[in-house]
């Protein structure tokens, strides 16, 4: 059986599934559930994600069936068909899609053969069960991107060499989601790629509907969104590559050399573009070189983030910044296999640093696991304790934050205490915002 999360850092699978829908250009997500599940998720998503919003059609705009005692009692599945009936009538979109909630499960609903009753409507209608007790948001996210591919994506489109689909990135899960596709896009663009990020600034739904067209899926997690490229290659036989998400100079070169190995790429093309980004890297850094050294700027950092952030932070922090990331606490639930997965990644860092890496989903354990590393002073003259220290994760580490009188930069979800728009860590740019954002609080807490 499994454990209880102590404060737990995602929402359910219903609010992922949402989270996606949303985040898709004019896509209109369809609630099959009971009255509150979209009211407390939409506080969820917009409030603990950088204060994030509904976007087109989400948030308390959110059309829902608000199952009723009645509709438990003898099924809701017609209530299902006349809410859809209504939105595609109200709600002006490209793509509709039903997801669903505990109760609604639980009584036995079958959403695809209420959608089945709109497959010649001139609208697209898609659905898929989103069981909330069975999964988290990132569940979600592959839920729906799965149900799509099979069911939305055109199959049997000529395929384009140049043409890659961008997976691993969960809208809003991400709070800089959107900064961070764009970012990623921009790059590969740059090897000459076209990218379909299917949530990124300019595109529309058609990035999805032809997505098939793709040579390669490339997948910036080693967890999410791996069952969506998985269906992308079952049915539609696009391969795929795994590649950790990249921060900084040193992720990101390595990041689009194994791209353009993937792909036979013009090797010398590939050297001219990544040469280019790490020259107007090192140009900006370069001015941060005198005060880091001479204020003495180095820090001694915890890292607190899920499975595409604890591994880049860390990696960004010793290898581009000279950061002593020793501890690195992953805050995911995962299978053991998923595990070794991700602790491979905290290896062979180029700076030779070897941090400390701890699984723990409990937000309490945080404190405990710096104290452990770091061990207080006992009244001893001399001590290595957890200062000069840093803490990057999220809003949750605040209290740790201030019972160790250290600065806390919140990166991962959640985050209540700063509004994010474009803002972006991934990359070669991402990794300046961070140094810049790092060392900010670095000087203000001096």
């Amino acid at each position: 059986m499994s454990k209880v999360v102590e404060r737990p850092r995602f929402t359910c699978a219903l609010g992922g599934a949402i989270g996606t829908i949303q985040a898709l250009p004019r896509a209109i997500p369809i609630l099959h559930s009971s009255a509150g599940c979209g009211g407390n998720l939409a506080g969820a998503l917009s409030g603990a994600s950088g204060y994030h919003g509904g976007s087109y059609c989400g948030g308390n705009t959110l059309p829902s069936s608000n199952v009723s005692e009645r509709d438990i009692v003898f099924g809701g599945e017609e209530r299902l068909t006349e809410q859809i009936e209504n939105t595609l009538k109200v709600m002006d979109g490209d793509l509709y899609f039903v997801v669903t909630g505990c109760m609604v499960e639980m009584i036995g609903d079958d959403v695809h053969q209420v959608v089945k009753k709109f497959a010649n409507s001139e609208h697209p209608v898609f659905g898929t069960e989103t069981t909330s007790f069975k999964g988290n948001s990132y569940k979600g996210y592959d839920d729906v991107l799965q149900a799509l591919i099979r069911d939305f994506v055109e199959p049997g489109v000529k395929r384009e060499a140049l043409t890659v689909n961008l997976l691993g990135i969960v809208p809003l899960q991400d709070v800089f989601w959107k900064g961070n596709i764009d970012a990623l896009k921009e790059l590969l663009s740059k090897l000459g790629l076209t990218v379909n990020t299917f949530f990124g600034t300019g595109e529309t739904i058609d990035n999805l509907r032809y997505s098939a067209k793709a040579a390669l899926n490339i997948v910036v997690s080693d967890v999410y969104g791996q069952a969506a490229a998985d269906t992308f290659t079952e049915v539609h036989g696009v391969p795929s590559l795994t590649l950790p998400f990249p921060i900084g100079d040193h992720a990101t070169t390595e990041f689009l050399l194994a791209v353009a190995k993937e792909l036979e790429l013009d090797k010398a093309a590939v050297d001219k573009a990544i040469g280019e980004e790490r020259k107007i890297y090192y140009d900006f850094l370069q001015r941060l070189a005198d005060s880091y050294n001479d204020l003495d700027f180095q820090r001694y950092a915890t890292v607190v983030g899920d499975v595409n952030y604890a591994p880049a932070l860390t990696r960004f922090l010793a290898d581009d910044l000279g950061w002593l990331a020793e501890l690195s606490i992953v805050t995911d639930p995962l299978l053991p296999d998923q595990e070794e997965l991700v602790r491979k990644r905290f290896a062979g860092f180029r700076s030779g640093f070897a941090p400390e890496v701890v699984f723990d989903t409990d937000a309490i354990n945080v404190g405990k696991h710096i104290n452990r590393h770091w061990a207080p002073s006992r009244g001893q003259k001399f001590y290595e304790g957890f200062n000069p220290g840093f803490i990057i994760g999220s809003v949750m580490e605040r209290d740790t934050a201030e019972a160790l009188k250290v600065p806390l930069l919140a990166v991962s979800y959640p985050i209540t205490n700063r509004v994010v728009l474009n803002r972006a860590y991934a990359g070669y740019k991402g990794g300046l915002t961070l140094a810049e954002d790092l060392i900010s609080l670095v000087v203000a807490h001096r």
